[in-house]
């Protein structure tokens, strides 16, 4: 700081606001520093000498207010010699309500405001004590609004989105020039309607008042009739299709009860605690036609749980995308999202407890007909060479190796482009991982007819599957982390006809003839694999979800829930 800053600072706080600060000559105007820049130094000298945090993002944030309030005649933010302002007054009004937004006000230190007594001799310190907590409360709701709060790699490896932190420097300059600095502060919070919707959920669990919901639309009711059931066909199916806002790839049957429309059903069903079985009965027709007798799964959402899934929606990026795919492991579910509208969505198989599927978002870049599978190191080093064999000789000794594992499983080996009889090597002098095994396309091949594909460090990716009898099974925890996809015809149909103008004839016929066939995708697709344990449906009513992989416990405890 410049030496004539400290000399006007230490006049300035050396009298009462009231008092004109000394004039040197008798000629000199009446006061040499302001109220406002005495504040002002006082901020600039609090914060460089305060300069102490360890965090990173906190280092950060000290960091971008020195650079900020050093700017010769910067103005304040939230304060004037009157104490705070209108625009100081709107933040902390804002900041007080983070917990209707799943946050806590308690975490933000804030200034009392009807302390502040414009007389009194400390005022210019109270004044830049109240700029600083306000400027530190508002990058730290910005931090934590979008997901700051918690590294989700400290939770688990797998838990790998790739969080948009602000930037503190970006924030505080932004809000000092927004005419609505509360509206862009709230703007830090996701805006997705799921999130708003668990979020009124949470102020009613809590006892408060929830904001009025949007008119609802025309409830469509299914009269009495008979049992609806897979491959019936009957007008009412198509009034069952308005119900559940079932959409279909192509030109279809509006009165068939095809596969779509069971998978609807069984989501239905089970949302809302009844049995899975697919059947439009007398049960599942009164829980359509009254959603108020509609229960949850599991029974009424909890505080914490609502807040777990508060906090998973700051991990997706702002905008999913006009057009993208999405899959929740915890409900085995695939979804295809157009325009916010969902216009796909399937069953999937997801990693086991012990070979989870991550967390997660990526691009879609290419779909791949009649895929070869490449077997990843893990699978190689735990499920094959265990079962690599060395056989002893009866009579000259030097026994060869059983290799059946590999044959049986229709696996070739490869090492340096070249093709090896699995037969000829001395695999207790071979690491297993400098080899390339394969699975060529065929039948019997593991990823089935098609995958697709989103380049990403963990090697998952989504893909059909030669065992579509685990499909019926209610929790589908089966794969090595790889999503397995129910109807792949069909969400490959989805994907080709938005990006490549394909019909679903097309693709079923690439489906049933193609090797190796490689077709990049003229646009990425956005792809998030999530992990909600519990979403707010379009009635109002709650579903819940088993926590597959253990994650809401150690959530909860890092958030000190």
């Amino acid at each position: 700081m410049r030496p004539i800053h400290r000399i006007a600072l230490a006049l300035a706080l050396a009298a009462p606001l009231s008092v004109p600060a000394f004039a040197v000559e008798p000629e000199a105007p009446n006061a040499l520093v302001t109220r406002a820049e005495a504040v002002r130094i006082a901020v600039q000298n609090r914060l460089s000498a305060k300069f102490k945090e360890t965090s990173k993002h906190k280092t950060d944030e000290q960091g971008a207010l020195v650079e900020y309030y050093a700017v010769p005649n910067q103005k304040l933010l939230w304060v004037d010699e009157n104490g705070v302002t209108a625009r100081g007054k709107s933040v902390l009004d804002e900041i007080r309500q983070a917990d209707d937004y799943g946050l806590r006000a308690s975490d933000y230190e804030l200034p009392h405001v009807a302390s502040f007594d414009a007389s009194a001799a400390n005022a210019p310190e109270w004044l830049a004590d109240a700029e600083i907590k306000i400027s530190f409360a508002v990058l730290d709701y910005a931090y934590d609004a979008r997901g700051g709060r918690l590294d989700p790699q400290r939770i688990s490896r797998n838990l790998d989105p790739q969080l948009a932190l602000p930037n503190p420097t970006q924030v505080i300059e932004s809000i000092a020039i927004r005419s609505e600095p509360a509206a862009y502060l709230r703007s830090f919070q996701p805006d997705q309607p799921q999130f708003e919707a668990l979020r009124q959920r949470l102020i009613e669990l809590r006892g408060g008042k929830t904001s009025p919901t949007p008119e609802a639309k025309v409830a469509v009711k299914l009269p009495e009739g008979p049992a609806l059931k897979y491959g019936i066909r009957h007008h009412q199916v198509a009034l069952l299709r308005a119900l559940l806002e079932v959409r279909s790839v192509g030109s279809v049957d509006e009165e068939m009860f095809d596969d779509t429309v069971l998978e609807a059903v069984k989501q239905f069903q089970s949302a809302h605690g009844s049995y899975p079985d697919g059947v439009v009965g007398p049960g599942t027709r009164r829980l359509m036609n009254e959603p108020n007798k509609r229960q949850a799964k599991g029974g009424a959402a909890s505080i914490r749980t609502v807040l777990l899934n508060m906090e998973r929606w700051r991990w997706l990026p702002h905008d999913l995308g006009a057009f993208y795919v999405t899959v929740n492991i915890p409900e085995f579910a695939l979804r295809v999202v157009k325009d916010d509208e969902t216009i796909h969505n399937a069953r999937v198989i997801v990693g086991k407890p012990n070979t989870q599927t991550p967390v997660f978002s990526n691009e879609m870049r290419t779909v791949v007909f009649g895929p070869y599978w490449h077997v990843p190191n893990s699978i190689k080093v735990d499920e094959i060479r265990p079962y690599l064999r060395q056989e002893a000789s009866w009579f000259f000794g030097g026994g060869g190796w059983n290799t059946t594992v590999l044959q049986r499983h229709g696996l070739r080996v490869r090492y340096g482009g070249r093709e090896i009889d699995p037969r000829s090597l001395d695999w207790n002098r071979i690491d297993i991982r400098s080899l390339e095994l394969y699975q060529p396309p065929g039948p019997g091949n593991v990823l089935g007819k098609v995958k697709f594909v989103f380049p990403n460090k963990h090697d998952v990716y989504m893909h059909d599957t030669n065992q579509k009898q685990l499909f019926s099974r209610a929790v589908r925890a089966e794969s090595h982390g790889c999503v397995r996809v129910q109807n792949p015809d069909q969400l490959a149909a989805a994907i080709l006809s938005h990006d490549q103008g394909w019909s679903p004839a097309r693709t079923l016929s690439a489906m049933d003839a193609s090797y190796d066939w490689q077709i990049p995708l003229r646009q990425k697709i956005p792809v998030h694999i999530t992990y909600f344990t519990a979403k707010v449906n379009p009635d109002g009513s709650v579903s819940t979800y088993g926590d597959l992989y253990g994650y809401d416990a150690r959530m909860a405890a890092a958030l000190g829930l």
